[in-house]
C-alpha cells in the first residue's frame, strides 16, 4: 500500500550556506534554481569570493546572495566575527529551512541557526576531515562535527559509506542521518564530448600526441588526493607502458601541500602534463584513456561519477566516499587505499585490455545516468524537504502536550530512580544481559528512533541458530513484567527526549510502515505513546483495523481531558491485568496489510 508523498507548501525561505561560492556553483545551481522556479524564497549565505563563481551561480539559479566573510583555515577572531554576521544574517533573511555544508559554514551558520531557532536544520555533509588528521587535530575536526552534527534535526550524507562513518565513529546518531538515492548533493549532469575540432585544438595547446594512453587525474593537487601514490604508480606504469601520459587537471592548495620532492617530479617529467585550475572540465575527459583518483577520503568522488558519465573506466580506492563511485568489475576498479603497486597493477590492466576499458565505461555511462541524474536527485531533496518539514509542524502542534510530557516524565525518572534500578537487578538476574530491549520504531511523521523497554524474553533458539517464536521465549518473570506493564518504564527516556508521548499510538515495527493505507499512516502524525485510545480499548485483543481506527480517532480528537482519561483508564487496566496479548500469541499477530474492499477498489 502506498503512501501519500508531502509537498512542501508554497514561498517556503530557504538558506542554503557554504563556505566559499565555488561550492555552491559546483554541487547546488540546479537545487537552488528547481526551489526558485517552484516559488520559494531561496537565499545562499557564503563568502562573497570569488565573485565570479557567486554572480555565476546567482545568475543560473536565480537566487539571493547573503554574503558572509569566512575563511576555510581556523582563525578564531575572524571566525567569531563571521559568526556574529552570519547571526545576523540568519535574523533578517528569516529562514524556515537552511540547509549548510562544508566545515566552516556548516558549523557557523548550523549555530546561527539554532540561536534564531529556524524550524527546520539540514546539514549537508560532505566529507569528514577528521580521517587523514591524526592526534590534536583529528580531536579537535571531530568535535567540530559532532557539534555541527547536534545544531542540524537532520544529516544528509552524499554517499552511503559516509554515512556508515559518521554513525561508526559516532559523529551523528543514525536515525538522524541519512542518504537521499544512491547519494550526490546535486547529482551528476551528463558529459557531453566537445567537438573533434576543439578536441585536436586541445590536444595541441597541450602538447598531447595523439593515440598515446593518458591516465586522467581530476581534483585538487594535495595529500589527500593520493597524488603522491598516483606518482609512483605512473613512475611503475612507464616500465610497461612507456608512451603512457598522466593529465592532471586541478590546482594547489596551500592548506594540503604536496611534499616539495613530489611538486617538482610533477612540474618536471616530460610525460606529465599539469592544467591548472578550470572552470570546465568536460572536454579534458576526451582526451583521457583512463581516470585515477587514488583518493584517501571523499564525501562522494564525483569526479569519478563524472567521468564514467563521459564514459571512462574508473579506477579509485576504497577510502570513505570513493567507493560508492565503481561497481568493480562492471564499470573500474578498486585498490586498497595509499597502495601504488596495486594502483599501477589496475591502470595496467585498462590499459592493457582496450576493450574492457570500453565495457567498463560504456557500464558506467549507464549506471550514472540511472542512479545520478540532477533531476532524480532534486526530486528528492524536495521529497526530502516535504517530509520533513511535515514532520516539524506535527512537532509544534499541541505545545501543552509536550509541557505535560516533560514535566510527568522527568518527575517520573527521579522518582522511580531506586525501583528502576531493583527492575535492571532482576532483570539482569533472571534473563541476563542485555538489560534493556533497544529497537528502533517509527515515530512522529514515520520517522525512526530507538524505543526501549526492559527485557521480559530469553534468546533461546533451535538447532538451527534462529531464534523460538515469541511466546516460547518469553518467561514467566517476563509475563509478569508486561501483565503490570512494568517493562515499559524505560520508554519515560523516551517521552523525555521527544521520542515519545505519554499517550498516543503505540509505536509498531518500522517494517509495517508500507503496509499502511493513506488513512491508517495518520496514526504517525502525532507522537507514539506509552498507552493510547487503541490500549483502553482492548490493548493487543483488538483486531488491526479496530486499533487503527482508534489510534486516528485519537488523532483527530486529542485534547487534556481525552489524555487524562486515557491515563486513568489506562491504570485500571493495568490492575486488571485486561488485554495483554490476543489469543495464542505473546502479544498480537503480526500485521500483513489490510487487504482493498470493493469500496475501496
Amino acid at each position: 500500500m502506498s503512501r501519500r508523498i508531502p509537498e512542501l507548501p508554497s514561498a517556503v525561505r530557504v538558506l542554503y550556506a557554504v563556505t566559499v561560492p565555488i561550492t555552491a556553483a559546483a554541487f547546488l545551481t540546479g537545487q537552488l534554481r528547481t526551489l526558485v522556479r517552484r516559488g520559494h524564497a531561496v537565499g545562499l549565505l557564503t563568502s562573497p569570493e570569488p565573485a565570479e563563481a557567486l554572480r555565476q551561480t546567482v545568475e543560473a539559479s536565480g537566487v539571493t546572495p547573503v554574503p558572509v566573510r569566512m575563511r576555510r583555515e581556523i582563525a578564531p577572531r575572524h571566525d567569531l566575527r563571521a559568526l556574529a554576521q552570519a547571526n545576523r544574517a540568519v535574523h533578517s533573511f528569516r529562514p524556515q529551512i537552511t540547509n549548510v555544508g562544508t566545515p566552516k559554514a556548516a558549523l557557523l551558520v548550523g549555530l546561527a541557526a539554532v540561536l534564531q531557532r529556524v524550524p527546520l536544520r539540514v546539514y549537508t555533509l560532505h566529507g569528514l576531515r577528521y580521517e587523514t588528521a591524526t592526534g590534536r587535530q583529528r580531536a579537535v575536526l571531530k568535535l567540530v562535527e559532532r557539534l555541527t552534527c547536534a545544531c542540524a534535526h537532520q544529516v544528509v550524507a552524499v554517499s552511503p559509506s559516509l554515512r556508515r562513518q559518521a554513525i561508526q565513529d559516532r559523529i551523528v546518531g543514525e536515525h538522524r542521518i541519512s542518504v537521499l538515492g544512491s547519494g550526490s548533493a546535486g547529482g551528476v549532469a551528463a558529459v557531453a564530448p566537445p567537438e573533434p575540432a576543439e578536441l585536436g585544438r586541445l590536444r595541441v595547446a597541450l602538447n598531447l600526441p595523439e593515440g598515446v594512453p593518458v591516465i586522467g587525474f581530476v581534483g585538487r593537487l594535495v595529500k589527500d588526493k593520493g597524488v603522491a601514490d598516483l606518482l609512483k604508480a605512473f613512475e611503475t606504469v612507464l616500465e610497461s607502458c612507456p608512451d603512457a601520459h598522466l593529465l592532471l587537471v586541478g590546482g594547489d592548495d596551500a592548506t594540503d601541500p604536496l611534499p616539495p620532492e613530489v611538486r617538482e617530479r610533477l612540474e618536471t617529467h616530460p610525460q606529465i602534463v599539469r592544467v591548472g585550475h578550470v572552470a570546465q572540465v568536460a572536454p579534458y575527459y576526451a582526451l583521457m584513456t583512463v581516470l585515477a583518483l587514488p583518493t584517501y577520503r571523499e564525501g562522494l568522488g564525483l569526479v569519478a561519477l563524472e567521468a564514467a558519465s563521459a564514459g571512462l573506466p574508473v579506477v579509485t580506492t576504497t577510502a570513505t566516499g570513493a567507493v560508492d563511485t565503481v561497481l568493480p568489475g562492471k564499470t573500474g576498479l578498486q585498490v586498497p587505499v595509499g597502495d601504488p603497486d596495486a594502483l599501477a597493477q589496475a591502470l595496467l590492466t585498462l590499459l592493457n585490455q582496450p576493450a574492457l576499458a570500453a565495457t567498463y565505461g560504456q557500464e558506467g555511462r549507464s549506471w550514472v545516468t540511472m542512479n545520478f541524474s540532477p533531476v532524480h536527485v532534486e526530486a528528492q531533496w524536495l521529497e526530502f524537504y516535504a517530509h520533513h518539514w511535515q514532520g516539524r509542524q506535527l512537532a509544534r502542534q499541541h505545545p501543552w502536550k509536550r509541557g505535560t510530557d516533560i514535566l510527568v516524565a522527568g518527575s517520573g525518572l527521579v522518582l522511580l530512580a531506586l525501583p528502576l534500578l531493583g527492575l535492571a537487578w532482576m532483570v539482569r538476574t533472571r534473563l541476563g544481559s542485555p538489560v534493556l530491549f533497544a529497537q528502533t520504531r517509527p515515530g512522529l511523521n514515520g520517522l525512526p528512533f530507538t524505543m526501549y523497554k526492559f527485557r521480559t524474553m530469553t534468546d533461546a533458539r533451535d538447532a538451527a541458530g534462529q531464534l523460538l517464536p515469541d511466546a516460547e521465549r518469553l518467561t514467566a518473570f517476563g509475563r509478569l513484567l508486561r501483565a503490570t506493564s512494568l517493562d515499559e518504564l524505560p520508554e519515560l527516556w523516551n517521552v523525555l527526549r521527544g521520542d515519545m508521548s505519554l499517550v498516543g499510538p503505540r509505536p509498531l515495527l518500522m517494517e509495517y510502515l508500507p503496509l499502511y493505507s493513506e488513512a491508517e499512516a495518520r496514526r504517525h502524525e502525532v507522537r507514539p505513546g506509552i498507552t493510547g485510545w487503541a490500549q483502553v480499548n482492548g490493548r493487543n485483543a483488538i483486531d488491526w483495523p479496530t486499533r487503527f481506527t482508534l489510534d486516528v480517532w485519537y488523532v483527530d480528537h486529542v485534547s487534556p481531558v481525552l489524555d487524562a482519561r486515557i491515563l486513568l483508564r489506562t491504570l485500571l487496566k493495568v490492575i486488571r491485568r485486561e488485554g495483554i496479548s490476543a489469543a495464542g500469541e505473546a502479544t498480537m499477530t503480526k500485521f500483513v496489510g489490510q487487504q482493498p474492499t470493493e469500496s475501496g477498489l
